[in-house]
């Protein structure tokens, strides 16, 4: 194994049925049952399944009517991409509790480079397992997750334990463990690209690892170098960030909805002293303060005020009060969150991924 591919600590998050967990999680008479996001029984495709609808063959990207064939006792629930977005996000905030290098793939999963992290913890195991109980703590949804020296290995490994559980697949073990997989598990070869192999002999990572890089360039192209290398366990991709950072906040949701003045002020000054933990780990400040409020009925508004200046600590609970005050609240309160917007920053540091001469415990 070459060096530079083994200093890396790689996490995959992958939120487990996304979607329909969170139709399940807004909607307790969902949970438990199976149900389909998207489609009805007569037209459509399914975009999501939750576990329970996954035990009877049910699938993304299956047309409804076969899915209602298989599972009669199917809910279809309407996709709401707004809910999905809006958690996802609050995800990826609790990502960048640990580090800036956050590489979405979807709504529902991204790379982490942890390998140099925002709370110096030598095992990335216990960056996932943390980050895991976080998502499950703050917002009441299941993740599981992989850990490598790799993107490709990581991704491989965060669908080893689902639902709700992670692996981590060591330098010295990566090889061996290749040669066992199917060729159909392996991240980046498709449906076709894995029967035209089948159909060459090729039906597991030892088969393709004797094939030379001659011919698997001559059958595949480009690609047969990305092929003869990955089954080695060599892949030097780095996490991309496609994003600055545009705000740092923190936000409670509440067992019980919040409605009397002496519970609402003591949430906020919570929410108040986290976001100023985070403030001071970050060194970041803002001139816009947004305070968040979601009403029990899931309805979202915001209240902000910028200065011309940066917003010192001392100001931000005095100005959440004030903005809490600017009108009366409707209803009673869900959740609320604290932000900084229009932060102290430029472009993102040119940090580098995939050289660091450290040593390395998963």
């Amino acid at each position: 194994m070459k060096e530079e591919s083994a200093v890396r600590k790689i996490i995959h998050v992958d939120m487990d049925a996304f979607y329909a967990s969170v139709e399940q999680l807004d909607n307790p008479s969902l949970r438990g049952k199976p149900i389909a996001v998207g489609g009805n029984r007569e037209r459509g495709v399914v975009a999501a399944a939750s576990y329970e609808a996954r035990k009877y063959g049910v699938r993304s990207a299956m047309p409804s009517k076969i899915a209602a064939r298989k599972c009669p006792e199917l809910i279809f629930v309407k996709p709401r991409f707004d809910r999905y977005k809006e958690i996802s996000l609050q995800i990826r905030e609790i990502f960048f509790d640990y580090t800036d290098l956050v590489e979405p793939l979807s709504l529902d999963e991204a790379f982490l480079d942890v390998t140099v992290n925002k709370k110096d913890m030598p095992y990335a195991t216990k960056i996932a397992r943390e980050i895991r109980n976080r998502i499950k703590i703050e917002l009441g949804l299941n993740a599981s997750a992989g850990i490598s020296y790799n993107k490709f290995l990581a991704k491989i490994a965060s669908d080893l334990n689902k639902p709700n559980g992670q692996a981590v697949i060591l330098p010295e073990d990566a090889e061996a463990f290749l040669e066992k997989l199917p060729i159909e598990k392996f991240f980046g070869i498709g449906k076709v690209t894995a029967e035209k192999m089948q159909e060459i002999g090729i039906h597991t990572g030892a088969e393709l690892k004797e094939r030379s890089l001659q011919e698997l360039t001559r059958r595949f192209g480009k690609s047969g170098l990305h092929y003869y290398n990955i089954v080695r366990g060599v892949h030097l991709s780095a996490v991309k960030p496609n994003r600055i950072r545009k705000s740092i906040s923190a936000e409670n949701t509440f067992a019980n909805d919040l409605s009397e003045p002496e519970e609402i002020q003591e949430a906020l000054h919570k929410i108040v002293d986290e976001l100023l933990r985070r403030i001071e780990k970050t060194a970041i400040t803002g001139r816009t303060l947004t305070l968040k409020i979601k009403y029990a009925d899931f309805e979202l508004h915001t209240r902000s005020k910028s200065l011309e200046r940066y917003i010192l600590k001392e100001e931000i609970y005095p100005m959440t009060i004030e903005l809490l005050h600017q009108e009366s609240l409707a209803k009673p309160v869900r959740l609320f969150g604290i932000g900084l917007s229009n932060l102290n920053l430029t472009d993102p540091a040119d940090e580098e991924t995939g050289q660091l001469k450290i040593k390395y415990p998963l």
